[in-house]
């Protein structure tokens, strides 16, 4: 049996927890440790269908009028590779607060791109989509 792990696999795996990595970050309101972790461009598309650029979503971390509660991912978080893009997609249950206003548990589905810039992945592109 072979043991060698493939160059994609590898990336994979890489990807897997620099995404972990990220909401560990995010989380905990530690905008200095996400920041690199996305790209310049990044954009974030809410399950409200609100477009939030780099520095309004991590600037609305950092104010604290976004507050992560509860971020636990409770599926497998699947990669799929092409070159220097990955794209995944995992399940997640999210307890948020903004502008003070709690909202509950829920669960979504996340679906992000990275892109391996410099010898570097960096998440360009999320998108969460609450699950009825």
């Amino acid at each position: 049996m072979n043991s060698e792990v493939s160059p994609a696999q590898s990336a994979a795996d890489e990807i897997r927890a620099m995404e972990q990595q990220r909401l560990r970050a995010l989380l905990a309101g530690d905008v200095g440790a996400a920041r690199p972790l996305h790209a310049e461009e990044f954009q974030l598309v809410t399950p409200l269908g609100v477009v939030l650029s780099r520095e309004e979503y991590l600037g609305a971390i950092a104010a604290g009028h976004l507050h992560y509660l509860v971020w636990d991912v409770d599926s497998p978080i699947d990669v799929r590779m092409y070159g220097d893009v990955a794209l995944i997609r995992y399940r997640s249950q999210i307890q948020i607060e903004v502008s003070g206003q709690v909202y509950p548990k829920a669960p979504y589905w996340f679906t992000d791109a990275y892109e391996k810039r410099d010898g570097c992945w960096r998440i360009v592109w999320s998108q969460g989509t609450g699950i009825a």
